[in-house]
């Protein structure tokens, strides 16, 4: 159903159950000798602005803003919280996401990540595929390998169902006939120890089933679990988000795209936030927010009450009188256990966002700013009792506080970066390689190409996020949150990517927000990109990132978090050490056009499971050498009938596919 954008604190709407699903794989021919088509037709993009060039010095600011510079990176101090490594392991991986569904699925990256745990279930969703673990890494959904057929052989993708299967869409692309389904992306997953539901949803967009073109009508699907049981049977709702913005017909005139949703939930409610895009058209249309009724959720009632909030001009500009912004992923919390919600003015919500980006400073131009900031918005949703009336009349208001400076990060880093692909980056010299031997000729790049390429790709420089908030947390009485930034780590002149992390009192309807502690993750010859906080009902919390350098593949890494000393030493999470560069599609200038932009990210994850804090981060899981990668696809070598896998003779599973390798790794502490 097509809803109409609202006004902020408007009247109720409803969504209704449009239907009922369980992570079983769906219908599908197995992959053949069909479809070649390796990527859907992709969303916009915005380029990339350039990173900041003046200088973000490394320090930690305590209780405000104190004057002077604080503890260095370099030697950061024992946080309170000291997680105990409890157990990790790989998760979702580009092979299983490929080869799911008997191979009717695209290359895809980045994978981003949800990741939601409770009652011994570990719920894991990427694009575009999903799993359910125990909590020692081992699936629980029904070994579907017997059937999953792709090129000839069976395909063991660790029981994984992909995501259109799950929300009841045809196959992504059937590889006999090229028909397309729909296009799902930007899973986020929760789960809620007071209704014991687990909730997954994703955006998905409409596409002509011939074409794979878009229709410009896209929607939210929003799975709930019907018990506390991810392996049995879920409802789906559906809400359409293509009209929500402003549409004023002159500017950033609608149809929209309902990009980046991310969701939270408090006592009362559950809650979505999108960043709406025009279709036709330059600039942003704001951040949308809508509320719903967790209770008429979890019970899986056939009508939903809902309010939606446009947050264009909701946010007063820093440096104009009287001017406004939108708000920019405004980033719902959630709050672990079942007594850290806020139940003051008849029950609170809190969301965090940034306002260093264009999205925020130049919404109708689309471009012109500084990229940087010394402000968050802290935004209150109250009377959430409300949603679970007759007569829901939830209001949503903001506040800006003062931080220290963040800024837009530099591209991260890693071995060879900048330099000629060599046998242990295998696409990038497949590209470049006019030499081997192949079953289609001679030379490597005849296996990817039907007209030949340039032969001058490099080693990428994977993409850090923009200052945009990521995962929030209200736990303890404070908010949570952190965003990507630039960092200057102490003795060096030079910018890394870095993260800006921050504790804030959000105050009340009298009191004002304030910054309880506050400060930046970054180390000499590192990057650190896409933070995702978990924090236990006692304020204890450990941050996840991902941390790559000049001699670090991307890894899984991690930081302790409290609110008395703050962010603590960092460290790769034992067994999420990265083996190899990053060697996906968006990496090359043949693939994607020039200038490549090496998609990694969107988000990572972390969810708190009572005293139990589990993250999910990307990472590049293992090595894989040319010779392996070509196969029997270089004249007399051998192994997998499916180029690029690195499988082997017994035909998988493998740790990568011919175009990408990223990789999750799903890891447990205590704090």
């Amino acid at each position: 159903m097509a809803l109409p954008s609202l006004p902020a604190n408007a009247a109720p709407q409803s969504l209704s159950l449009v239907g009922t699903t369980s992570p079983l794989t769906g219908l599908f021919t197995p992959s053949g000798s069909g479809s070649s088509l390796e990527f859907p037709a992709q969303e916009a993009e915005n380029n990339s602005p350039e990173p900041y060039a003046g200088v973000v010095t490394d320090r930690t600011l305590s209780q405000g803003h104190a004057p002077g510079k604080g503890a260095s990176v370099n030697s950061g101090k024992k946080a309170k919280s000291n997680p105990t490594f409890q157990n990790g392991f790989a998760g979702l991986n580009l092979y299983q996401q490929r080869y799911a569904r008997g191979g009717n699925q695209f290359t895809l990256e980045p994978p981003d990540q949800g990741l939601c745990v409770g009652g011994g279930y570990v719920v894991e969703a990427v694009n575009d595929v999903m799993n359910v673990y125990d909590s020692s890494g081992a699936s629980v959904l029904p070994d579907n390998t017997a059937t999953n057929v792709v090129g000839s052989h069976p395909r063991n993708v660790d029981h994984a169902v992909d995501l259109n299967s799950f929300f009841g869409y045809p196959a992504a692309v059937n590889r006999t006939t090229g028909a397309r389904g729909q296009f799902v992306t930007d899973p986020s997953c929760l789960y809620d120890a007071a209704t014991q539901r687990f909730f997954l949803v994703v955006l998905a967009l409409e596409v002509n089933p011939a074409t794979g073109a878009y229709t410009t009508q896209n929607h939210l699907d929003i799975a709930v679990t019907q018990t506390a049981n991810p392996t049995g049977q879920w409802n789906i709702y559906r809400l359409d988000v293509t009209n929500d913005g402003t549409n004023a017909g002159g500017v950033n005139p609608g149809p929209f795209l309902g990009d980046y949703p991310h969701i939270g939930a408090d006592a009362n409610g559950f809650y979505l936030t999108t960043n709406a895009y025009p279709w036709n058209s330059n600039g942003f249309a704001g951040a949308q927010v809508y509320a719903l009724s967790k209770a008429q959720l979890a019970r899986g009632a056939a009508n939903v009450r809902l309010q939606h909030f446009d947050t264009s001009g909701m946010v007063a500009a820093p440096s104009e009188a009287g001017a406004t912004q939108p708000g920019f992923t405004v980033w719902p919390a959630q709050s672990p256990g079942t007594s850290s919600f806020n139940t003051a003015s008849n029950g609170t919500e809190y969301l965090l966002s940034s306002n260093a980006a264009d999205e925020a400073t130049h919404p109708v131009t689309g471009t012109g700013g500084s990229y940087t900031s010394s402000q968050l918005v802290v935004w209150s949703m109250t009377n959430t009792a409300s949603l679970d009336s007759a007569t829901p009349n939830v209001h949503l208001s903001n506040k800006i506080v003062d931080v220290g400076l963040y800024a837009l990060p530099p591209k991260q880093q890693q071995p060879g970066s900048g330099q000629p692909p060599t046998d242990a980056t295998p696409q990038g010299r497949c590209i470049n390689d006019t030499t081997t031997p192949t079953i289609a000729g001679v030379g490597c790049w005849r296996l990817l190409f039907g007209t030949e390429p340039a032969h001058n790709e490099v080693v990428s420089t994977p993409d850090s996020n923009d200052t945009r908030m990521q995962q929030v947390t209200y736990a303890n009485g404070k908010l949570w949150g952190a965003l990507d930034t630039a960092v200057t780590p102490v003795g060096s002149t030079t910018n890394r990517a870095g993260v800006a992390w921050y504790v804030v009192r959000p105050g009340g309807s009298t009191l004002a927000p304030k910054v309880a502690m506050e400060g930046y993750l970054g180390a000499a010859g590192k990057d650190f990109t896409y933070p995702a906080i978990g924090v236990t009902a006692s304020g204890r919390g450990v941050m996840a990132f991902t941390a790559t350098g000049d001699s670090t593949y991307p890894s899984a890494g991690y930081a302790p978090i409290d609110a008395i000393v703050g962010v603590g030493p960092w460290n790769v999470v034992p067994g999420g050490a990265g083996q190899a560069t990053d060697d996906g599609f968006t990496s090359y200038k043949a693939q994607v056009g020039n200038p490549p932009r090496t998609r990694w990210g969107d988000y990572g994850a972390a969810a708190v499971d009572g005293q139990h804090v589990w993250l999910a981060s990307e990472y590049i899981a293992e090595a894989c050498d040319y010779t392996t990668w070509g196969g029997p696809f270089f004249i007399g070598g051998s192994g997998d009938n499916l180029l690029g896998t690195c499988a082997g003779s017994g035909y998988g599973p493998g740790p990568r596919t011919a175009l990408g390798n990223w990789s999750t790794f799903v890891s447990h502490f205590v704090p």
